[in-house]
């Protein structure tokens, strides 16, 4: 066992080499993080675009030959903001069922030699009703009406319908199923998850955390971001835009408006409000583009463009309500109403206000994203300081410095030697799992950083077992090689039996958990892996070489 041949010995000390090779730029992190933001933004410019010199002098900080990749560092350890958010799942039911409207409406007019004229009637805002002229034939409507309804495509939904249709006297009553509006809960959450995530990733931040916690909570954490509140602006409104046509235009906020009409607020005129249609002609689901830019008369704005349905939905209503005003809505706030003048084609636009250039860069992100599904309302929010972060970083790196440093000096006293070898491979060890956490872009946090303490003090048990074997060997009057080889030979069984059993409960951790507990696991697992290797294979391999140098005919351990 004690025998390597010379392609197993390069393969153990490539794999070494390469892995403390990958660990090193994080011993030199701001200069690394400043060279690839610098290569980001240059990836971005035009081929044949000039480098700014600022970029080229943060690019020059790190060797381009050198790897790059870094560990990130979790929002406990950079600061940042955190935010928990609850989803308001009622307010999609009722524009699903408003959505409905049309549908139903075409429906119940093929049967109207049956049952009469149709007329909706005010309701809950998660039905929509529907009185007929004649009740006596309402079974007839409600037929009509549930002939709408389609399955349900969901594992929970299986033979269910998306719609419950009942009758009340001459009234046909359509809501939401119950399976429907699980459904419904699900792809509204997973669609406000995505969205989030996009709007952060626009934003160029770095790792973010965004997940779901219970029916209607959303979890957000973005490391390296200002403040909370900066946070909330970027993704704190649904950026929801719409199209409706303008009614009439009052100062009276108290004004009362018909059914199936609503009043809202100019977003740049204090006092103003519109009466608008309900429905709208265009939403935001149908935007495929939005981007800064500037309007005539030089003022900051956001143009848009539309996607072909969209596009020839605005052709066809601007050609046809020439002289009359168009309202574009954003948030329930009317940015503009501009009167249709011509015949609009091909589905773009542009969106005037009070902007900055700030504001309109964030608004076209926050439209190319695509509007939230439903508002969110902030039930927690914190700002971490970089310097709690700091804090967290010097006291992980002294909890790791006190536990490297009695480690190596227990094995060194304890082993001589053997101990020094020991200590050698728990050094490279260490640069494996940094290395390896680079490779993967792990995020680091306060309990990744317990998970490589509690490694270091693991890593070394290994070669506790095989140093201890070996002493007893020894003690039966075996030569030093022999000793050796009898030594590894019975603690191997031991030492995967028990790293096994210790990388199944990171596995389940990394399973069941989320957030910190899985970056536990992540750093438990990987060193688990790491310390098998040096153990076994890199300390042998170090003995194997002074075996064969110094040829001992005694040996202390």
């Amino acid at each position: 066992m004690l025998q390597f041949p010379v392609w197993k010995k390069v393969l153990i000390w490539s794999i070494c080499i390469f892995g403390v090779l990958l660990a090193t730029p994080n011993l030199n992190y701001s200069n690394v993080e400043a060279h690839n933001d610098a290569l980001a933004v240059i990836e971005q410019l035009p081929q044949d675009a000039d480098v700014p010199p600022a970029l080229q002098a943060k690019l020059n900080r790190w060797p381009n030959y050198l790897p790059s990749s870094l560990v990130n560092l979790g929002l406990d350890l950079r600061g940042g903001a955190h935010l928990l958010a609850a989803v308001r799942l009622e307010e999609v039911y009722s524009a699903r069922v408003d959505g409905m409207w049309p549908e139903v409406r075409d429906a119940l007019r093929d049967q109207r030699k049956t049952i009469g004229t149709i007329r909706r009637q005010d309701g809950p805002e998660d039905q929509l009703r529907v009185r007929i002229s004649q009740p006596e034939n309402i079974s007839d409507a409600v037929a009509a009406v549930r002939s709408l309804a389609q399955p349900i495509l969901s594992l929970t939904g299986v033979g269910s319908f998306d719609i419950e249709v009942t009758s009340e006297g001459a009234e046909v009553i359509i809501q939401l199923s119950e399976a429907e509006k699980l459904a419904t809960d699900q792809r509204t959450m997973e669609q406000t998850l995505e969205i989030v995530r996009r709007r952060v990733d626009e934003a160029g931040t770095r790792e973010p955390t965004i997940q779901r916690q219970g029916k209607d909570r959303v979890l957000i954490q973005v490391p390296g971001i200002g403040s909370a509140e900066e946070l909330k602006d970027l993704i704190g409104t649904t950026a929801k835009l719409t199209f409706h046509t303008v009614v009439d235009r009052s100062r009276d906020e108290s004004l009362r408006v018909q059914s199936r009409q609503i009043l809202l607020p100019a977003a740049d005129e204090a006092g103003v409000f519109y009466i608008l249609e309900k429905s709208p002609v265009i939403t935001g689901e149908q935007l495929v583009d939005a981007q800064a830019s500037f309007d005539q008369n030089n003022q900051p704005a956001v143009s848009f463009r539309l996607n072909p349905s969209g596009g020839r939905i605005f052709g066809e209503y601007t050609a046809n309500n020439i002289g009359t005003a168009f309202a574009i809505v954003l948030d329930d706030e009317v940015m503009s109403a501009p009167v249709i003048r011509s015949h609009i084609p091909g589905g773009s636009g542009i969106i005037t206000g009070r902007f900055g250039v700030e504001e309109t860069a964030k608004l076209s992100i926050q439209l190319r994203a695509g509007a939230l599904p439903a508002k969110v309302e902030y039930l927690e929010e914190r700002t971490i300081g970089p310097e709690l972060g700091q804090d967290s970083i010097d006291a992980g790196r002294i909890a790791c410095i006190f536990a490297f440093g009695a480690v190596l000096i227990f094995m060194w006293l304890s082993y001589g030697l053997f101990g020094i070898f020991a200590n050698i491979a728990l050094i490279i060890n260490v640069g494996l799992i940094f290395g390896l956490l680079s490779v993967i872009g792990a995020t680091l946090t306060l309990p990744g950083i317990a998970g490589i303490v509690l490694t270091i003090g693991m890593a070394v048990d290994a070669n506790v077992l095989v140093f201890e074997r070996i002493r007893e060997e020894l003690k039966s009057a075996k030569g030093p090689a022999r000793a050796i080889e009898l030594g590894y030979e019975r603690a191997f069984s031991a030492i995967i039996d028990a790293n096994i059993t210790t990388f199944i409960a990171a596995l389940i951790l990394f399973v069941m958990g989320s957030g910190p507990v899985r970056g536990f696991s992540i750093t438990l697992g990987l060193g688990i892996i790491t310390s098998v290797f040096t153990a076994i294979w890199v300390t042998r391999l170090m003995i194997s070489i002074y075996m064969d140098r110094r040829r001992p005919t005694t040996i202390e351990v």
